[in-house]
């Protein structure tokens, strides 16, 4: 098995089949596994995913267990806040980890290199590959030279500008939002600043909305920018000051870590596989990040496909009826229930006029309200609707 990317689907995928036995290279084009601060919610059942593969425990010692998340009105400062708690009864973890992604892929990567059927090889960037009816060969372009490898099945786990994807030409249906987002971390406590402030936040606002997430050492502040104004002027401080101003008051006193700036797309594959190669995570699909779907529907991905592939390579069931299966579940998930709740999710945060802000807003509160939308809601919004969406695909 060969797998591109190193990030933290490819990690887990890799994981999965190394345990199994089953003989893994890994692919990364970067000398280690990137510090991305893109992903950094797990929800409830990634964690039990996790449990399978013995890293959930370091996720709970390293990660902020928060167990509440708000939508909050930024004008009035009303809070409607929703508690996972809940739904204690179909989950031993009812609550997310807040964690940056980073520590996931790095733990699996160091625990990847003492596996014995596991080889994971930093520099080293898939040029192309070919496929035939027996596996597939990779032209791998390494610090020495180019080599290539014989593999089984090839999957991309490589992210939104996967080469495995564009190699194989399938289409990558969707559009990119018109604002860009930007994304400001801070050391400073912005609970000082703003009362009763949970771990996750989501700040709706007809004119500027916020998505305010607490990691263990720092604030993340997710704001919307003009996506026609040059990147120089929104890193600037009178950018980051300005921001800050609206949330403490001075922020010409709040030091950033991170001023990282990125567009957002909602965009889904239109095949998640071709023959013995396979697309998982952002290779397969993108969606705006409220609601921590995007890195947990990839893991996702990947447990989906290693209970279809496993058997199949193990000698225990015919490799296509999986494979086929896998590809009609992951993407009527991603159509049905990521891409509509992502978009959902961004309309309600984003506000527009204020009588659409207003209906909205009326619309969380009647979910709050009402026991039996309530807990729909919660179980949607920590993905256990997706899973069960899937189980009925057959």
């Amino acid at each position: 098995m060969a797998i591109a990317g190193a990030g933290p689907v490819g990690t887990v995928m890799a994981t999965l089949l190394a345990q199994e036995g089953i003989s893994v290279i890994v692919l990364e084009t970067g000398a280690d596994c990137a510090q991305d601060l893109r992903a950094s919610t797990f929800h409830p059942p990634t964690l039990e995913m996790l449990d399978r593969i013995g890293i959930t425990r370091m996720l709970l010692d390293r990660g902020l267990k928060a167990p509440v998340f708000h939508w909050r009105d930024r004008a009035s400062g009303e809070v409607i806040a929703f508690d996972l708690s809940e739904i204690a009864d179909v989950t031993r973890y009812p609550f997310r980890i807040q964690c940056e992604q980073y520590h996931l892929s790095r733990a699996l990567a160091e625990g990847l290199a003492q596996l014995p059927h596991a080889d994971i090889r930093f520099n080293s960037r898939l040029l192309t590959f070919r496929q035939d009816e027996a596996g597939v060969d990779l032209w791998v372009e390494t610090m020495t030279g180019v080599e290539t490898i014989r593999a089984d099945y090839l999957i991309g786990a490589d992210g939104a500008n996967s080469i495995v994807r564009k190699w194989l030409g399938i289409e990558f249906d969707g559009f990119t939002y018109p604002e860009r987002f930007l994304t400001l971390s801070t050391e400073v406590e912005l609970a000082d600043y703003l009362p009763n402030l949970a771990y996750v936040n989501y700040v709706s606002d007809p004119a500027e909305w916020l998505v305010l997430l607490r990691v263990p050492s720092l604030w993340r502040v997710l704001v919307p920018v003009n996506g026609d104004v040059d990147e120089t002027t929104l890193r600037s401080d009178a950018n980051k000051n300005a921001i800050f101003d609206r949330i403490t008051g001075d922020g010409a006193s709040v030091e950033t870590r991170h001023r990282t700036l990125y567009r957002v797309h909602q965009r889904v594959a239109k095949s998640f596989r071709e023959g013995r190669v396979l697309l998982i995570g952002d290779s397969a699909h993108l969606n705006n990040p409220l609601g921590g779907f995007g890195m947990n529907s990839g893991i996702h991905d990947a447990f989906n496909l290693f209970d279809k592939l496993a058997p199949a390579i193990l000698g225990n069931t015919s490799a296509e009826a999986g494979l086929a299966l896998f590809d009609r579940q992951r993407r009527t998930v991603t159509h049905t229930f990521t891409q509509t709740q992502t978009r959902q999710n961004m309309e309600f945060i984003r506000g527009n006029q204020d009588n659409a802000h207003e209906a909205r807003r009326r619309a969380m509160l009647d979910i709050l309200a009402d026991d039996d939308k309530r807990r729909a809601y919660m179980l949607r919004q920590a993905m256990f609707e997706s899973l069960d969406l899937a189980a009925q695909i057959a």
